[in-house]
């Protein structure tokens, strides 16, 4: 199968001290590596000293070079591209891989010996109004998984996932968040705000495991 790393570099976020761990971090299905939210995320994560590589999955490279949107590739191709760029870094850095809404599904299903653990911002646990759920494959996870939810996300609500239990999954709720993190008014939030509790909860985590390594 042909490389699907195509004339696009990923982005490094660098933190301005010595970076602890490496966190890859894929895009959503319909906003590319450079969109608003992904790059709060990545500031903010790399404020805590974690270097953030985020990169473009072939179809939304070509939707880019050809300014016209694309739909997602299929899964295998999609963990082919993700699975290429783990390959492609070093081991200098504890690694940890992760993405928004699909970005962290696909890296929940790979398996990759260095990957120390998994995080989701905004999980898609099953279509917005459908009962199809994608958890199949929570019980056989090859690292931990650290989900961050939207408590209004249609994707998995908060009182939908209460009767569930994974044995390799946290979930850590924002308040009042829907899927892209933007919390209600009457909330007193802003999505800044609650991005920020994200990356420090996901740099909670990241320093759980190494103190464990």
């Amino acid at each position: 199968m042909p490389s699907l790393l195509i004339n696009h570099k990923a982005d490094l976020h660098h933190p301005r001290a010595a970076a602890k761990a490496r966190l890859i971090l894929a895009h959503g299905a319909g906003a590319a590596c450079n969109s608003p939210f992904m790059l709060a995320l990545a500031d903010a994560l790399a404020g805590f000293n974690i270097e953030v590589q985020r990169f473009n999955f072939a179809y939304m490279q070509r939707s880019i070079e050809q300014a016209s949107k694309k739909l997602p590739d299929k899964m295998p191709l999609l963990q082919q591209h993700f699975m290429e760029q783990i390959n492609a870094v070093d081991n200098s850095l504890p690694l940890f891989i992760g993405g928004k809404s699909m970005g962290g599904r696909v890296a929940s299903m790979l398996t990759a010996a260095k990957v120390k653990a998994i995080f989701a911002f905004g999980y898609p646990f099953h279509p917005p109004g459908k009962s199809q759920w994608r958890t199949d494959h929570f019980a056989s996870l090859p690292a931990p998984l650290f989900v961050v939810q939207g408590e209004r996300d249609p994707f998995g609500k908060r009182a939908e996932l209460t009767p569930f239990s994974w044995p390799k999954v946290s979930v850590y709720w924002l308040t009042a968040a829907d899927h892209d993190f933007s919390p209600t008014k009457a909330s007193g939030l802003t999505q800044q705000q609650l991005i920020a509790s994200a990356a420090a909860y996901c740099n909670k985590k990241i320093d759980e495991i190494l103190l464990a390594s």
